[in-house]
């Protein structure tokens, strides 16, 4: 077998320094765009925090009269249902 028939099958010969430059920027650039997450959502979380403060009705209160006010209609409904509406007397003419 000659060695141009072995070479052909096999990986391409590959400079080691592009790669390692490559892995390294990436990984650079992976830690900024963490920081900026970090920065962005901290910020975004901390605004949140102010808005619900400044809220009239803090959402767990509004949630505790939703769910009230549901099952009071749940049960309104139930009842309704259950005894049905009075019959109709005919019209009369």
């Amino acid at each position: 077998m000659s060695t141009s028939t072995q070479r052909s099958g096999s990986w391409p010969e590959v400079r080691t320094g592009p790669i390692i430059t490559g892995g390294a920027l990436f990984a650079a650039g992976a830690l900024i765009a963490l920081a900026g997450l970090a920065v962005g959502g901290t910020h975004l979380f901390s605004a949140t925090r102010q808005w619900i403060r400044e809220m009239e009705v803090p959402p767990t209160e509004q949630a505790r009269i939703k769910w009230a006010q549901a099952k009071t209609a749940a049960a309104a409904g139930t009842a309704a249902w259950q005894n049905g509406t009075p019959a109709r007397a005919s019209a009369r003419t």
